[in-house]
């Protein structure tokens, strides 16, 4: 009784300070957004009160500006499709050739004449699976083969058609509205994908079907969850070339995802998700302009992006620094989230469910594995069936996240900050990985020893919070070349002042999400 006394007073002074703390946060933002908004770069006229809109972010620019176009012609294909599909019958050869068809216009306009180059390599890894998916050394060549097409692609700029004759120069004057080899880092991961599951088909697998369906809350139900779709075997005649350039090149998520396994795609042509009503779909769309709505208020009124790629950072105090860096962060998970949700949503009205990214808040994630685990889920769901697992799973966990993180890296672009961000993840991830080992092997009984246990996970999670804004930043923001910088700013009087501040802050954040945790816990035992 005096444990849910003491923790409910607990809770409410976290919240306090929660709401004094992003009270100050947003103030000061506003302010520094007044302050210097003459010097920012990517400031446009926008729509609310007269203030400017920043739209400094080409990702978030290139689909704010597209999304009527966008979402006329998924309109249009969403009811070709499902004509076709209720007019025909159309099971999965009929509707991959239908979508087949529908996404080669789509890719026609964003590539031009660079769709030979997609179909071209697709069809050399679809060649190379028939051929040696069932042999010994096949993981390698599928790896050797979309790997060394991954970075020449990047090398080379998707390629010049004139370095192949000047009889084809000409095609270089037809290269569409979007770089084909942006989007093809995606269909790599397909073609893995596809030629993983190849491989794996006539193999033992270990996956309980009936054991999964009794614990799993909505197999138990009747539905099929993401997780059977993608670890049930499909029937050989589903890797097909029809199916197989369907998958690569579906409309949907063809640009920017989310990540759907080959299996999982394939097992939803033939009979639509049934995991969400059309209820639940079109609800999911509401929340999705809801968001929507916040990220215009959000890019009005507090510039953070902006301030970012300006490089203003010399001029601002560490706090300032603190605010303008949590901003960003901020800024990418609502970007992220409003691309992949979009996407994901003409998915779900086309009957086929992806995993869903960004399903936690990125304010409520304690440590670097949920971190990532929750950030761009459906590629950690990806690396982890594909990757991970295949190099030793967690019996080798210390020397794979290194393999993981590098090949992320190289996966995004092939540049030295990316790979000083994958590097530093993992140098931060090595400790939390010790211990986490060490508490697993250690039973804590008793009220004091969970209170002290309790406080030292906190404290644990305010580094890892540090740690993580500090790999972003340098990730994303600064580059390698502002690590000695950073560090000196924080290492100054001022500087460290405002660190303690930070720690402090992310120590009540992370007592605060221990707290949510609880709630859901309790919640889920009483349901």
């Amino acid at each position: 009784m005096k444990s849910s006394s003491w923790q409910q007073k607990e809770l409410i002074f976290l919240v306090v300070y929660a709401a004094v703390f992003y009270t100050i946060v947003v103030r000061r933002s506003l302010q520094l957004s007044h302050d210097h908004y003459a010097k920012l770069y990517g400031l446009r006229p926008g729509w609310i009160a007269g203030r400017f809109n920043d739209a400094s972010d080409a990702q978030w620019r290139n689909l704010r500006g597209n999304i009527p176009i966008l979402t006329m012609v998924f309109g249009i294909f969403t009811l070709v499709a499902n004509v076709l599909r209720t007019s025909f019958s159309l099971k999965a050869k009929g509707m991959a050739i239908v979508w087949s068809l529908i996404s080669l216009a789509y890719l026609l306009y964003l590539h031009g004449a660079c769709v030979m180059f997609v179909v071209a390599i697709a069809s050399v890894n679809f060649f190379l699976v028939k051929i040696l998916g069932r042999t010994k050394y096949f993981s390698y060549v599928l790896w050797i083969f979309n790997l060394s097409f991954l970075i020449c692609n990047r090398i080379y700029e998707g390629y010049q058609f004139s370095s192949f004759g000047e009889r084809w120069a000409y095609l270089d004057n037809y290269r569409g509205t979007f770089r084909w080899h942006i989007c093809f880092n995606f269909v790599v991961l397909r073609m893995i994908s596809f030629g993983c599951d190849y491989h794996w088909a006539d193999k033992h697998n270990r996956f309980d079907q009936k054991k999964h369906i009794h614990r799993c809350d909505q197999c138990s139900l009747g539905k099929t969850c993401y997780q059977l779709l993608q670890e049930r075997r499909v029937a050989n005649d589903k890797f097909s070339f029809p199916i197989y350039l369907c998958y690569l090149t579906y409309a949907p998520l063809y640009i920017a995802g989310p990540i759907i396994s080959f299996n999982a795609f394939a097992s939803q042509l033939d009979s639509p998700q049934n995991i969400y009503s059309s209820r639940e779909v079109a609800l999911y769309g509401f929340r999705w302009v809801f968001s929507l709505f916040l990220m215009e208020l959000m890019s009005h009124f507090l510039y953070y992006n902006a301030f970012a790629i300006s490089g203003m950072w010399n001029q601002l105090s560490p706090m300032d620094i603190f605010i303008i860096g949590y901003g960003v962060l901020n800024f990418m998970w609502l970007k992220f989230l409003l691309i992949w949700r979009y996407f994901r949503f003409w998915s779900l009205v086309n009957g086929i469910v992806a995993p869903e990214n960004m399903p936690r808040c990125v304010n409520n994630c304690h440590n670097l594995e949920s971190f990532w685990k929750n950030w761009h889920a459906s590629f950690n769901k990806w690396l982890v069936r594909y990757v991970y697992i295949p190099l030793g799973g967690s019996q080798k966990k210390l020397l794979n996240v290194w393999v993981v993180f590098t090949f992320v890296a190289v996966w995004h672009d092939l540049e030295w900050k990316l790979l000083s961000w994958a590097w530093l993840t993992c140098i931060f991830f090595i400790p939390e990985m010790l211990v986490k080992s060490a508490a697993n092997a250690v039973k804590v009984e008793g009220a004091f020893r969970e209170f002290v246990f309790r406080e030292l996970s906190a404290v644990a999670g305010a580094i890892t919070i540090t740690c993580l804004m500090v790999a972003n930043l340098v990730g994303f923001v600064i580059g390698p070349s502002g690590i000695n910088w950073l560090f000196s700013r924080f290492l100054q009087k001022e500087g460290l002042s405002t660190l303690g501040g930070l720690l402090l802050t992310f120590y009540v954040g992370t007592k605060l999400m221990f707290h949510i945790s609880d709630a859901k816990r309790t919640k889920e035992r009483t349901s």
